[in-house]
């Protein structure tokens, strides 16, 4: 992990949610807001317990990213948690999220004895739709369990994508 790479996460992650994108924060929010959930994944990363997907844009900017952590829990091990899947606003619609998630099967498929992907997304912004596109299946749904501002609660969804 080099600063650079770092600083471009923390940046990727601070536009994403700015432009209203559904990962962890609510618009308006700051890098030094951000930062603390970035460290959890750093952390879990030099622990083993996560690994980092990046893409870059042609100029070399961090444009993409997603981390795979892995289930610690010795009955559910044979699957893994896809989390923070992110793609920059300017790339939107170019196929990045695509890519990302491909990229993200592929890792997934090269770990011995993972057998499928599951993430949870926010409801509401039509990311079930664009998860389903993928490959991904609904699974679950919890009805107004994420609440992102007084009167404005959305549904947790969960999605899985196995790879067998």
């Amino acid at each position: 992990m080099t600063p650079e790479l770092r600083d471009g996460l923390l940046d990727l992650w601070t536009d994403v949610s700015n432009a209203g994108g559904a990962v962890g924060f609510v618009a308006p929010v700051e890098r030094d807001v951000i930062r603390p959930e970035l460290v959890k994944h750093l952390v879990g990363m030099e622990q083993g317990r996560t690994r980092l997907l990046v893409g870059l844009d042609e100029e070399g900017r961090v444009a993409a990213t997603a981390f795979l952590a892995f289930n610690t829990h010795r009955l559910m091990t044979h699957w893994l948690w896809l989390y923070t899947v992110m793609v920059h606003p300017r790339h939107q619609g170019e196929g990045y999220g695509r890519d990302l998630l491909a990229a993200a099967a592929d890792a997934a498929r090269g770990i011995d004895g993972i057998e499928a992907i599951r993430l949870t997304c926010r409801g509401g912004l039509g990311l079930e739709r664009f998860y389903g596109s993928c490959g991904y299946k609904e699974v679950g749904r919890i009805p107004g369990a994420i609440r992102v501002a007084p009167d404005d609660d959305r549904d947790d969804i969960i999605m899985l994508l196995p790879l067998t």
